[in-house]
């Protein structure tokens, strides 16, 4: 999921800086090609997903006319956010993979 949303917003925000933006604009697609090799590399994650999803929300209201890839987006990049980076990720090699274990509560 990390490399599919990361593989977007790279591709997505390139394709938006070759029509030459305003600056405003230019800033964001620069901070959103970050968040993407952010997620791709599976640094940060929680915070790049919580940057990822307050990025597009603000997307999609700026865009009236096609708000649902924002939507998708900015879902994809809060679930990445509660679910973590993974086990192929450069977060798991510094801090470990995290697991939680549920007990049983009649003990």
């Amino acid at each position: 999921m990390r490399l599919v949303v990361g593989i977007e917003l790279v591709v997505r925000s390139i394709v938006e800086l070759q029509s030459a933006p305003p600056l405003s604009l230019a800033v964001i697609h620069v901070s959103v090609i970050a968040v993407g090799i952010l997620l791709l590399a599976g640094l940060w994650t929680p915070i790049a997903g919580v940057l990822l999803a307050i990025i597009e929300i603000c997307g999609a209201v700026t865009h009236p006319h096609d708000p649902w890839s924002f939507i998708l987006l900015g879902t994809l990049g809060a679930a990445l956010a509660m679910l973590g980076p993974g086990t192929w990720s450069v977060d798991a090699r510094l801090f470990g993979w995290k697991r939680i274990d549920f007990r049983d509560r009649k003990h």
